[in-house]
């Protein structure tokens, strides 16, 4: 399996499935080593203070089994440090090593996944999985296609985030739709204001009464529901991006894209682009006479001109789908056998993914930007750039 390293100059590299350690649990070793998820961190700068804290505080956001909008999971997700940080919680220079054990792994949640083990699931990676893995693939909660994967991502980010708070970047993530049921637009400060006020994390707090109440109905007929995640990052410098193959919004596209459940992403204004002239999606520049740069008076660009950002706030929405696993019943195929059959599978499962998702977008975005900061930061030492372009 390739493509489980993420970075350039940050980096990251995770590993882990969903039930990792299910089989292993009669082994003569603590249950913390049965199996779970790992985090390898690349390129963090040594004299940065890291501390299990800092990164279970964001691991919280995304745990399961916290409301009713969960999937009922019991999941600690409790992280251990175990190399690169050292005297004083301080990084030394050296990779940051992390382990988040899997606890909630019974034998009767891996019975349930046997029982259907060889019937495609749908909306699931099954159908994928066999043809890239054959009777190998791992088929006990969707392994590294599951959702679980991504606490080793927020992991990552988390140390990301320690390194971009001292340059003043900020990145927050929330819904804005949950089934068709809009937020009012929303300012940074105002999602900064109302983070995580609620279960669904909406900064408006009448729409998120409104979603939360409609999600549960939803849960309530065995159905799931998708909806959109907004993130703005806040501090951003001008100039980071490449303009071709890495566009700082292709970067960020690459990251949010890999979480499995995001299947549209847009930047600015977006698809509304598409309806507008071109003096309505330009966005004017002015003279800030308070700090002597160049601003934009509106930003349908999101923040990104011409694969580099300008500044501004970038500012980003993806699509969620529903939750796949569903208690409908649902027409499939028997692998092993090669016939039709019928579908119902009985698993834990999110009624929504919006209340533990946008943890997943922060993180993603963290390493990204970090790492495009550590790439343009490298290109202007070494190009000796006139500090006056810099400035402007």
């Amino acid at each position: 399996m390739f493509g489980n390293t993420f970075g350039r100059l940050f980096r990251i590299t995770c590993c882990g499935e969903s039930y990792s350690g299910g089989f292993r649990k009669n082994l003569p070793i603590p249950e913390q080593l049965y199996g779970g998820l790992m985090t390898i961190v690349d390129g963090v700068p040594a004299g940065i203070k890291i501390t299990a804290e800092m990164v279970q505080a964001e691991l919280n956001k995304r745990r399961p089994g916290q409301t009713p909008l969960d999937s009922p999971r019991k999941e600690k997700d409790l992280v251990y440090i175990f190399s690169g940080v050292m005297e004083n919680d301080l990084s030394t220079g050296a990779p940051i090593g992390m382990i988040i054990p899997n606890v909630d792994i019974q034998d009767e949640h891996i019975q349930q996944y046997r029982d259907y083990k060889d019937e495609v699931r749908p909306g699931h990676a099954e159908y994928g999985f066999f043809k890239k893995y054959g009777e190998f693939a791992d088929w006990v909660g969707a392994g590294r296609a599951s959702g679980r994967e991504t606490a080793s991502r927020v992991a990552g980010g988390a140390i990301a985030k320690a390194v971009l708070n001292k340059m003043g970047i900020d990145i927050v993530a929330y819904t804005i739709e949950s089934h068709g049921i809009k937020a009012n637009p929303v300012t940074y400060e105002q999602a900064r204001a109302n983070y995580r006020k609620n279960e669904i994390n909406c900064p408006d707090l009448d729409a998120a009464e409104k979603m939360i109440a409609d999600v549960l109905k939803i849960k309530d007929m065995g159905e799931t529901s998708g909806g959109v995640t907004e993130v703005i990052i806040k501090g951003v410098p001008a100039g980071l991006g490449e303009p071709v193959f890495d566009k700082i919004n292709a970067l960020l596209a690459h990251a949010i894209c890999s979480i499995g459940a995001i299947k549209g992403i847009e930047f600015g204004a977006g698809f509304e682009h598409a309806r507008m002239l071109g003096s309505e999606s330009n966005d004017e520049t002015y003279l800030d006479k308070a700090t002597g740069r160049i601003r934009f008076k509106t930003n349908n660009s999101g923040g990104i001109l011409g694969g580099i950002s300008n500044g501004e706030e970038i500012r980003i929405r993806c699509a969620v789908k529903p939750t796949p696993t569903i208690s409908i019943t649902q027409d499939t195929v028997n692998v092993a056998e090669m016939k039709d059959v019928k579908l119902q599978p009985i698993t834990r499962r999110d009624p929504t993914l919006l209340s533990r998702i946008y943890p997943v977008v922060e993180a993603m975005c963290c390493c990204t930007i970090l790492d495009a900061v550590f790439m343009a930061e490298a290109y202007w030492k070494v190009s000796k750039i006139d500090k006056k372009w810099l400035d402007i």
